[in-house]
């Protein structure tokens, strides 16, 4: 199957399957001499992993990471790196008895079309439980950027169905089931997906993710612009259905004199363009937002047809988020560490011996 890499000096290819033996992905292209072990990549799967409440899949995997290759007494080695995470959940039986029928909203159906055959357990290549690769590969990335650029990424719930929140503290993303950044919605949250549960419906969620400290001239200037890269990085996270930078959509309503982020020796006057400019990173924070949708595995029943065309009524039982973005946060972290390090090693491959007279200036607002 083709399309199952991204990125141009720092490739990361993914392989694997939601019910086969395991998942796995090869890094071709990370520099040598960074510090590496299974305890750098381990907490993001931790935070991405099923099961750990009972407002996600209770399918119970550990998603322990392995180090194949590319790893030397501790360090990289600039020659591939294999990482791999075992199955140990399978539940095929789950799947039986929808085998022959295709969820609506689901990728079964265009499978099919696309290559005759599909691997009808839990979605096969199409299932969510691709992105654990993902975030380990995210997770060597996002310490590249920390440790030779000083980025930092975080990540948020920003809207679970109709509720909205506010960021009150980022500190307590990771301590609570939903990433929110306010802690005093928790018991509100907590009752909407209680009561999604019960009505065995799925809802849509916006995830809000944010990189700091990423330095100006990232990005090429017309086909690779940093914001298109970002896009399509996000855009090819399952059930992701839009993508916004800065104001996003809001600057429909902005005027000009609105939007432009005004510039003085202190800083920007704002970050209504998600901090890049021309598609080059401005060195203000990049801020994406992004829109998932709500998960076609639920328990209300629907009509569909069968693989012969016929009508029919389907129902999906197992073991489903009712909220897919929940789990999402860590995966949207992580593709956009792979993406910024993409283009900073590109950047540098070209610019290295740039040097600007203008002074870089602070991100400001």
């Amino acid at each position: 199957m083709s399309g199952n890499s991204i990125g141009k000096l720092f490739v990361v290819s993914t392989f694997g399957e939601s019910h086969g033996p395991g998942l796995g992905c090869i890094i071709d292209g990370c520099p040598p001499g960074l510090a590496l072990s299974t305890e750098d990549i381990q907490p993001f799967l931790d935070l991405r992993r099923p099961g750990t409440s009972r407002f996600t899949s209770q399918r119970r995997e550990a998603d322990e990471v392995s180090i194949l290759s590319g790893v030397f007494e501790g360090q990289t080695t600039g020659t591939p790196i294999g990482l791999y995470v075992a199955n140990k959940d399978q539940r095929q039986r789950d799947y039986d008895k929808i085998k022959d029928r295709f969820r609506p909203g689901h990728a079964d159906y265009a499978y099919q079309q696309k290559y005759g055959i599909r691997d009808y357990r839990g979605g096969g290549r199409s299932s969510a439980r691709e992105t654990v690769m993902r975030v380990a590969a995210g997770a060597v990335a996002r310490k590249f950027l920390a440790e030779r650029l000083g980025v930092t990424i975080r990540g948020y719930l920003s809207q679970l169905g109709p509720i909205r929140l506010d960021v009150k503290d980022l500190g307590s993303v990771d301590d609570n089931p939903f990433f929110s950044p306010d802690p005093g919605r928790i018991e509100e949250l907590e009752q909407y997906m209680i009561a999604l549960r019960r009505e065995g419906d799925s809802v849509g969620a916006r995830l809000t993710v944010r990189a700091s400290g990423v330095p100006a001239g990232l990005g090429e200037p017309v086909f690779d612009k940093l914001g298109a890269s970002i896009a399509h990085a996000m855009m090819s996270i399952p059930a992701v259905k839009g993508v916004e930078f800065g104001a996003g959509f809001a600057v429909v309503e902005q005027k000009g004199s609105e939007h432009r982020d005004e510039m003085t020796p202190e800083g920007f006057s704002g970050n209504n363009s998600g901090g890049t400019l021309g598609g080059i990173s401005s060195g203000q924070a990049i801020e994406v937002s992004i829109a998932l949708k709500p998960t076609s595995s639920i328990q209300v029943p629907g009509q569909t047809i069968d693989v012969d065309g016929n009508p029919a009524e389907i129902v999906t039982t197992g073991r489903h988020d009712p909220c897919v973005g929940l789990r999402a946060t860590p995966i949207a972290e992580a593709m956009l560490a792979l993406v910024l390090t993409d283009h900073y090693l590109r950047h540098r491959a070209q610019n290295a011996d740039v040097k600007s007279p203008t002074p870089q200036l602070p991100p400001g607002g």
